[in-house]
């Protein structure tokens, strides 16, 4: 563990040099890793799960964790897919679902920030309730079609830049404006300065509670985002996603690229090298036709074995439960 201690950095040099070597290793031993196809399959296969990542990173930085993501995804999908499919303008059916994905981060940044309920049963909380509403009141059927109205869906999904699928492209730009705005930004200095000592941060004036519900808010539309890419992707957004292991992968990849879940440490160049190893891995198993079993239980050692080192390498401490007064 001392080659860690020297912290986040060293971690994610020691993640990204595992990622090469993985790399190096299926393209010895696996045939058609090293095809273009598949290498395409890699970025894209990756590209949601880091876009949701570049949300979730934001929020551990800041202290805390957003337990909702996939839940506002695939829910704030299909209801806007399926008003459109009943007739309701694009525009409109657009605005709506902005303002209830708008509202779904405030809910959660006001019973974490004011109620000072902990993120993990505030957010799992609000994933469950937005999971019934939506399934209960507004959709009938858990795979909603992306209709032929919502031209502008179908036509995205299919468009390219330097022969990059779109998905691949979206997830370069939310890294990359993340990255500038954490480290350029008065917004992003607080969400440091909360993240490292949140009481230091109360003290000094910065608007703690304000600044929580800011970064859900960014969370929650950060995952409404990758919902549209994945619907205009493949034409459709199916709701069992809720119920499915993509949470745990997004948590994976924020935890194994070096973001400290004890908040203050890390930025998008980790969610990024974090995105490429689980998707250098996940492309080996499935080209050895590993069981969905198997490739669960992997994936769960190595989020278990992660939490260790990050609690070894960040140690968290009595004020990660705290939100602040002002």
């Amino acid at each position: 563990m001392s080659v860690l201690k020297s912290g986040t950095l060293s971690q994610e040099r020691i993640v990204f040099l595992f990622a090469i070597v993985l790399f190096a290793a299926y393209a010895v031993l696996l045939d058609g890793f090293l095809a273009p196809n598949n290498l395409v399959a890699i970025l894209r296969s990756v590209s949601v799960l880091g876009i949701l990542a570049v949300g979730m990173g934001v929020v551990v930085i800041g202290r805390g964790i957003d337990l909702s993501m996939v839940a506002v995804m695939a829910m704030a999908t299909a209801w806007q897919l399926a008003m459109m499919n009943a007739g309701t303008s694009p525009l409109i059916a657009t605005s709506i679902v902005l303002a209830g994905v708008v509202a779904v981060g405030i809910i959660n940044g006001l019973l974490i920030a004011y109620a000072e309920v902990p993120p993990v049963f505030a957010t799992l909380a609000t994933a469950s309730f937005v999971f019934g509403l939506v399934r209960s009141r507004f959709i009938v059927q858990d795979a909603i079609p992306v209709p032929p109205s919502a031209s502008f869906i179908l036509e995205f999904g299919q468009a390219r830049l330097a022969h990059m699928p779109i998905e691949v492209v979206m997830f370069a730009v939310a890294a990359f404006l993340s990255f500038l705005t954490l480290r350029f930004t008065k917004f992003g200095r607080y969400v440091y300065y909360m993240g490292d000592n949140f009481e230091a941060a109360r003290t000094m004036g910065i608007p703690v509670r304000p600044m929580v519900i800011g970064q859900y808010v960014v969370s929650a539309l950060i995952a409404w985002l990758a919902g549209l890419i994945t619907a205009a992707g493949l034409q459709s957004i199916n709701t069992r996603v809720v119920n499915s292991t993509l949470l745990y992968d997004v948590i994976l990849v924020v935890v194994i690229g070096g973001i400290g879940l004890s908040g203050g440490k890390g930025g998008m160049r980790n969610v990024v090298i974090g995105a490429l190893l689980i998707g250098i891995m996940l492309n080996g198993m499935t080209i050895l036709d590993l069981p969905n079993i198997y490739q669960n239980l992997i994936k769960a050692t190595i989020l278990l074995v992660a939490l260790i080192v990050d609690s070894r390498l960040n140690p968290r401490d009595e004020q990660v439960g705290q939100q602040g007064d002002i």
